[in-house]
């Protein structure tokens, strides 16, 4: 039997292959430290990438 993580498809009259996000995709998209982290991570790469062009 496939674990509920796995099981990435949702059955649906529209969507017939709308993919449904598991338990920790979920967590990541609303834990607010997570998201920091996330978005100082992404602010120190484009600034990477920026110092490198000037």
């Amino acid at each position: 039997m496939a674990k509920v993580e796995e099981v990435n498809f949702g059955k649906n009259e529209k969507f017939n292959t709308a993919m449904i996000p598991g338990k920790t995709a979920r967590f990541l998209r609303t834990c607010k430290i997570w998201q920091l982290i996330r978005f100082v991570a992404i602010n120190l790469k484009m600034l990477v990438v920026v110092s490198k062009s000037h």
